[in-house]
């Protein structure tokens, strides 16, 4: 890493302003299985918005979900998009989401960003980038 792509890791806090849910699969045994597509606006910083199509299934004591989001704003001052493609799982109250920055998606003043992003509390992306 050079001095300028140094790691910087911030919380950057959204609400969803849309949340499209739709079943594709609902067996009589088995977690439900859904496609939702989300739209967020960040505020803070980040500064735009997000829309992300996520894939779950939900079942009675557990869960998971698949999505990859677009985000599109300022970051560090810098304004362009990136896309990040994250995980959760739910197992009882245990609660875990990983993801990253998929390589070579930022544009404008974001292309270069490259990192991991998870969502550690509610609302709230955490994101460790380089840029």
């Amino acid at each position: 890493m050079t001095e300028q792509q140094e790691q910087r890791t911030v919380e950057a806090k959204f609400e969803i302003t849309d949340f499209d849910e739709s079943v594709y699969e609902k067996p009589s045994e088995g977690p439900k299985m859904t496609r939702v597509t989300i739209r967020k606006r960040y505020q803070g910083v980040i500064d735009g918005t997000g829309v992300a199509e996520v894939l779950t299934a939900q079942g009675e004591a557990g869960g998971g979900y698949v999505a990859s989001e677009r985000i599109e704003g300022t970051l560090d001052g810098r304004q362009g998009t990136f896309v990040i493609q994250h995980f959760g799982l739910a197992d009882g109250d245990e609660q875990s989401s990983h993801g990253s920055i998929v390589p070579n998606s930022g544009t404008g003043g974001l292309a270069g960003i490259s990192g991991q992003a998870m969502e550690r509390e509610f609302q709230v992306l955490t994101l460790a980038y380089t840029l």
